[in-house]
């Protein structure tokens, strides 16, 4: 269960719960992810009020109570007000759920939870721990992106990264006419903005429900696609009758928009180690209508298994997904700073494997959802010094900022500038 990400552990417990109520589910999840993004906050408070003991010395049900706990009664009012009323339900609750038993040892904090200075504990820490609390990233990450970005614009970029990008559609005109579906969109309450520069991208300003309620997104017209995965299979500018590899394509946003690119016309491998995931990626590419796509599950660290070359290999390798904490809050309470060269092993293994299914005067593109300097310029330059075949060519549109370590070709996106998740991408040629 460690290693669940909100969604799929909420998932899991909906189903040995028998739970179907949507405003039930939907409550769950937003308790849930709240509570995960403050983790480091909330723990902070426990050890306090606990202490000579930690939180982490206590079974994983009586973690996640005292998470929960915390953050319903003083993180959600503010701390300004105290519901004691409401703390009992929700110990009242703990104890049916876990046992009397098992909360007799916790028992003797729930007060001094309930009543203890947030401001004060907070207070009395140093700089780096003190935005780490404020913008509940962990002490290493905080770090790490003064030293990348410097002070003012790393606390910029982790304040944006609190608060989860805005939700992006993509129209695809492989099952119906853009305006048509528009309009249908419109109708039914939406409001949009079109994305500058990004075919087929729409901001949604406005919704009267949420998304996944809606019977259109069933009908495949939309794909619910952030404007920079978006982005990624339009710099790749894939044309049809196309050869491209989709190396890393599951669940299949990058499969389906480059098959509507190609209008269907050429072939698409796309590649995956997963086949939990793959089974996604094949009622995806069904519901979108991408008729030019061959699922192939296998380790592309090892090798791809396709005896031909393409015109286009399009890599989005599994990444640290620190451009994504804000959409995914687990995440960054899972990495340390050696997650980052353990991810660019593999990132290297992956991208040297796509070199030579590159056509001459085909093109590779590289991408993570990753702000860390390691993953992006840092396997891009060694890809280039051992594959002197390969150079970079410039990213049309240019919608991002310019690459670091001199390498302005590639471009980067981030919340905080971009209104989307953090995001690299390079491009390159390769040429006898």
């Amino acid at each position: 269960m460690r290693r669940l990400n909100e969604r799929s552990a909420l998932i899991r417990t909906i189903k040995q719960l028998g739970i179907k109520n949507i405003q039930v589910i939907r409550y769950a999840y937003g308790l849930v992810v709240e509570t995960t993004r403050r983790k480091n906050l909330i723990d902070k408070v426990v050890n306090v009020v606990i202490y000579p003991k930690k939180i982490g010395d206590f079974p994983l049900g009586i973690q996640s109570f005292l998470r929960l706990y915390v953050y319903q009664t003083r993180v959600v009012k503010n701390c300004k007000k105290i519901n004691l009323i409401e703390a009992e339900n929700i110990a009242n609750l703990g104890r049916s759920i876990l046992g009397w038993q098992s909360l007799r040892e916790i028992e003797q904090y729930l007060g001094f939870l309930l009543t203890c200075s947030l401001s004060s504990i907070t207070e009395s820490v140093n700089e780096i721990e003190a935005i780490s609390l404020e913008t509940y990233n962990p002490t290493w990450f905080v770090e790490y992106c003064f030293k990348l970005f410097g002070p003012n614009e790393a606390e910029k970029f982790l304040h944006a990264s609190l608060i989860p990008p805005p939700n992006y559609l993509r129209v695809n005109t492989l099952m119906a006419a853009e305006d048509e579906t528009i309009s249908k969109l419109e109708a039914l309450g939406f409001k949009l903005e079109k994305t500058k520069q990004l075919n087929c991208t729409y901001q949604v300003l406005e919704s009267k429900k949420p998304l996944n309620t809606f019977s259109i997104l069933k009908e495949g017209v939309i794909y619910v696609q952030d404007k920079a995965s978006c982005f990624a299979a339009i710099a790749a500018n894939p044309a049809p009758k196309n050869v491209v590899f989709d190396i890393c394509a599951a669940p299949g946003a990058k499969t389906t928009f480059l098959a509507q690119l190609m209008k269907n016309e050429g072939a698409i491998y796309s590649l995956d180690f997963s086949s939990k995931r793959m089974k996604t990626w094949q009622k995806e590419t069904r519901r979108m209508g991408a008729k030019i796509c061959t699922p192939i599950i296998t380790d592309t660290r090892i090798s791809i298994p396709i005896d031909q070359q393409a015109d286009i290999v399009v890599l989005d390798p599994p990444c640290t997904s620190t451009g994504v904490f804000a959409k995914q809050p687990s995440a960054k309470w899972r990495l340390s700073s050696n997650s980052i060269q353990n991810m660019v092993k593999i990132q290297l293994k992956m991208i040297d494997n796509c070199a030579g299914k590159v056509v001459n005067g085909g093109v590779l593109t590289y991408s993570t959802c990753s702000i860390t300097e390691e993953e992006n310029e840092g396997v891009i330059e060694q890809f280039l010094k051992e594959h002197s075949e390969f150079s970079l060519i410039d990213i049309a549109p240019k919608i991002g900022v310019p690459g670091l370590r001199g390498l302005t070709q590639c471009q980067r996106l981030y919340p905080h500038i971009h209104n989307c998740n953090g995001f690299f991408i390079a491009k390159m040629k390769k040429q006898n």
